[in-house]
């Protein structure tokens, strides 16, 4: 561990919490018959909407090949509507989907809030919000080095 850099400590907590936070998440949505993936597509949708689906590829971490698949499962549910306008196919929610997310999203945030909730003081969670997003701007300039 000695070689361990403080940034690779962090960055393996950070991956950690990430993997038991998307686990507990999935288990949590059960509930709701939804997966993390599923219902971060889902929030996307319903905050942006209509938007393409290369759009909605780019705000999402699913590959395009799963959001295909992703979003013929979501319309086969009843929860999204697909249209073609001209050369563009948007999505957006149906009532179904838009009643879904009412549900779950309040109860989704409250149960990934409370991760932080129950450790951090307020000033304490605004203090990592700032370091997270700086270092998030950060990772978005980062080149990889090359071979």
């Amino acid at each position: 561990m000695q070689h361990n850099t403080m940034g690779s400590l962090i960055w393996l907590r950070l991956l950690r919490f990430t993997n038991m936070s998307n686990q507990q998440s999935n288990e949590f949505l059960k509930r709701f018959d939804l997966t993390t993936a599923q219902f971060d597509v889902l929030v996307q949708i319903y905050t942006f909407q209509p938007l393409t689906q290369s759009e909605l590829a780019e705000k999402v971490t699913v590959t395009q090949g799963g959001i295909s698949r992703m979003l013929v499962r979501l319309e086969k549910e009843g929860y999204i509507l697909r249209q073609q306008e001209w050369k563009t196919k948007t999505i957006r929610l149906t009532e179904k989907g838009e009643e879904k997310m009412e549900k779950v999203l309040p109860e989704q945030l409250a149960f990934q809030s409370s991760f932080f909730d129950e450790v951090l003081t307020e000033e304490e969670q605004k203090t990592l919000y700032t370091l997270m997003t700086r270092v998030h701007k950060q990772s978005l300039k980062k080149e990889l080095p090359p071979e």
